[in-house]
């Protein structure tokens, strides 16, 4: 197994927000082979081949604000947290006050200015996930769903010094952000036929996406976007777990550096 610490700029760890937390876990472990371990009072680490790659937490905790729907939240690693959060403001995004989580980091939760949600993370004792992107169940790619393509472009690369590199598919243009030579991210218009606001999704490697979409349904998921061929990426669904959170899988045809 190949392991790598993300770079400053890079996605380093997601969380998910679920109702029924323990029906949450079966459904992943069964979907994805994901395991965990407890964090007492709180929720579960989530775990693919030993590397943790994030949390899985009461949507009903107390520390969620009321009306947050199911989701899996996403995190870019920063050097330091409480700049960053400053010049996302300068940018025209919002950013809630940075805090602590114990001695393992420092993190806030911030919005793009077309208003979706990521959160910035400043490691201490825990520098965000080392996970292999090529193992089934692994986050491998970041994707936001957007109302205003220059906009949200011309935000992200003048916060986190990433470039664009564009790419024509039927009807749109799909944008691929760079680090250096390094693919950490896509963006796309939000389709006419979705009726979602803006916001970030994951999508999980796997080794067979016909499989783990025809699993997800007998467990009680639901296909929300079909299979389908990505001509030279891969194959992917989206799946919304029994829980209501969205997520995609992919089996890529060519790996992408995760």
């Amino acid at each position: 197994m190949t392991t790598r610490i993300r770079n400053p700029g890079e996605f380093c760890w997601i969380n998910m927000l679920t109702p029924q937390p323990t029906e949450a876990c079966a459904f992943f472990e069964k979907l994805l082979g994901w395991s965990y371990a407890e964090i007492p009072g709180m929720g579960y680490l989530i775990k693919v081949r030993g590397s943790d790659i994030g949390g899985l937490f009461d949507l009903h905790g107390p520390q969620t604000p009321k009306g947050t729907p199911p989701l899996i939240g996403v995190m870019v690693k920063v050097e330091n947290v409480d700049a960053t959060a400053e010049k996302i403001r300068s940018l025209g995004g919002k950013a809630e006050p940075a805090f602590d989580i114990a001695d393992n980091g420092r993190m806030a939760v911030c919005h793009d200015p077309n208003g979706a949600e990521f959160d910035l993370w400043q490691g201490n004792k825990s520098p965000g996930t080392d996970v292999d992107g090529t193992l089934h169940g692994a986050p491998s790619w970041f994707e936001t769903l957007t109302s205003d393509v220059p906009r949200a472009r011309k935000f992200y690369t003048s916060l986190f010094g990433w470039t664009i590199e564009e790419k024509p598919m039927p009807g749109f243009t799909y944008t691929t952000f760079k680090l250096g030579n390094t693919p950490v991210a896509g963006l796309m218009q939000i389709p006419d036929d979705m009726k979602a606001p803006p916001h970030w999704g994951v999508y999980f490697t796997v080794d067979d996406a016909d499989q783990v979409a025809g699993q997800a349904t007998k467990l009680g998921g639901k296909i929300c976007m079909p299979l389908m061929d990505i001509p030279e990426i891969g194959r992917m669904a989206g799946i919304t777990s029994p829980q209501g959170v969205n997520f995609y899988v992919i089996k890529y045809a060519m790996m992408p550096v995760a």
